[in-house]
């Protein structure tokens, strides 16, 4: 991958500018968050870890069968867990309480860090999340864009060496992630990111094996840069052992583009809600 231009790299890459209609996005993600926290039981900014932005909002349900962990994206250096309650009220209308988690971000703290963070989380949650109103078994982790590469790379994670069953994550929803960050050591935001090939080689998840075979749907929005498209295709190929049922490949979005995917999330009716509750 090393050997891709320069220029193409940027223009695949860099999200905002591939798709300049993304301020609507973020402004409709603001909305229905804040719409979402107005009529759901929440418990806010609940902290999971010792880092400044190790927080977490939860979104709780009576008769809870489960719970879904939704991990925000921003090429882990931008934007946050507020914008993104939105994911919670479909989940919590059947019934699965919703974890929506920040992380400290690049450049403050390197993208290795950022995966043990969510660790953190999840050790958190398993631990401390009965004593909030959360059933946490099934545990499900979904994530966007940064948040479907860190998705991925908690099912890559030994959780036996933090104490936790082997299967503590029940299933993954992986949307618009980005699995092979070779490519991004030459991407202008780099600047922030302080990748190095080897550091990419580390945190990236097909360099890496499931410790289990969790079934991990893997979806993107159709519309996405090709690059993203590739991606998507480069786990699939290189976990078959994580295949859910019935699929073939991606779940690819019709109509759909990087940020305007995502609103899938907060749409009852819409496969990727759909597919993330046949996880419970």
């Amino acid at each position: 991958m090393s050997a891709l231009p320069a220029e193409f790299v940027e223009r695949e890459y860099n999200l905002r500018a591939a798709f300049p209609d993304h301020p609507q996005w973020f402004a409709r993600w603001a909305v229905d968050s804040a719409a979402a926290r107005a009529r759901l039981e929440t418990r806010l900014d609940v902290r999971y870890g010792n880092g400044p932005k190790q927080t977490m909002d939860l979104f709780l349900t009576d008769n809870a069968r489960g719970t879904a962990l939704f991990i925000h994206g921003g090429y882990w250096r931008g934007l946050d867990k507020v914008d993104h309650s939105f994911v919670a009220p479909p989940l919590v209308a059947r019934n699965v309480c919703v974890a929506v988690i920040n992380y400290d971000l690049c450049p403050d703290v390197d993208i290795a860090r950022i995966v043990e963070e969510c660790r953190e989380a999840v050790v958190w949650l398993r631990r401390e999340g009965p004593r909030y109103g959360l059933v946490v078994e099934p545990l499900v982790v979904s994530g966007h864009s940064a948040g479907g590469h860190l998705t991925a790379m908690l099912v890559a994670t030994d959780w036996r060496a933090r104490g936790l069953p082997a299967n503590t994550i029940a299933g993954a929803v992986a949307l618009s992630g980005v699995f092979d960050l070779e490519p991004l050591v030459q991407v202008s935001f780099n600047v922030d990111l302080k990748l190095d090939a080897g550091h990419a080689y580390l945190v990236s998840p097909i360099d890496l094996q499931p410790r289990v075979p969790t079934p991990v749907l893997i979806a993107a929005g159709a519309g996405e840069t090709s690059e993203f498209i590739r991606q998507s295709w480069l786990l699939w190929e290189r976990w078959p052992e994580c295949h859910p049922p019935v699929h073939r490949g991606p779940l690819l979005i019709p109509d759909r583009h990087h940020f305007s995917v995502v609103s899938e999330l907060g749409n009852p009716a819409s496969a990727l809600v759909r597919e993330t509750l046949a996880f419970f």
